[in-house]
């Protein structure tokens, strides 16, 4: 197999591959502006804010990660991600005595009198309930940012294998000239030596 031949083949499927990689690389774009843009709007609407700054609310140190949000509004999964672990579970702790909601759950129904478990139960099937909408935003904020990064990986190594084949075309190019040139110039030689 010639050399100029393995060049344009290498090449070609240089500029398949990079073809893919810049769709895959589209798709990336689109599913993390789509994926971000939901996550932005649903946690928007639910209107959760911060305690703002210097509030009661978040006084202990225990509420330190929710200080850098003081005051705006629930609407990125790292704030999600926040308020879910550093102020919703630190006052589902506090409830019951650091039980879950299932324990406390389980003996609400063994004692179904009790009107102080009732409230637990209720508080913490509530409160778990929010927590875990909010972690699983922050989940899909985190999938749109993966997202994002893999978009810009395809599209750098879309264009790298672009401009690799385009140098393997213009390498296959010269050496299909260099051997014609070779070819004649052997002919030449031949022709005078006979």
């Amino acid at each position: 197999m010639n050399r100029r031949l393995v060049d344009y083949l290498v090449s070609w499927a240089g500029v398949v591959i990079a073809v893919v990689l810049l769709a895959v690389g589209g798709l990336m774009v689109w599913g993390h502006v789509y994926i971000d843009n939901q996550v932005h709007s649903q946690l928007a609407s639910q209107k959760i804010f911060f305690p703002p700054k210097g509030s009661p609310a978040t006084a202990g140190p225990q509420f330190a990660a929710m200080r850098q949000y003081a005051g705006q509004q629930l609407t990125t999964g790292p704030q999600a991600q926040t308020y879910a672990n550093h102020f919703i579970a630190v006052h589902l702790s506090e409830v019951a005595g650091g039980k879950t909601y299932a324990q406390v759950s389980a003996a609400a129904l063994a004692a179904p009198t009790n009107t102080t478990l009732k409230t637990q139960e209720q508080t913490l099937f509530q409160g778990t309930t929010l927590r875990g909408l909010l972690l699983n935003a922050y989940a899909f904020g985190k999938v749109a940012q993966i997202a994002g990064i893999a978009a810009i990986v395809s599209f750098v190594g879309g264009g790298i294998l672009l401009v690799l084949s385009v140098l393997g075309f213009v390498h296959g190019t010269r050496v299909g000239r260099a051997t014609q040139t070779v070819s004649a110039t052997s002919e030449q030689r031949q022709a005078k030596a006979a």
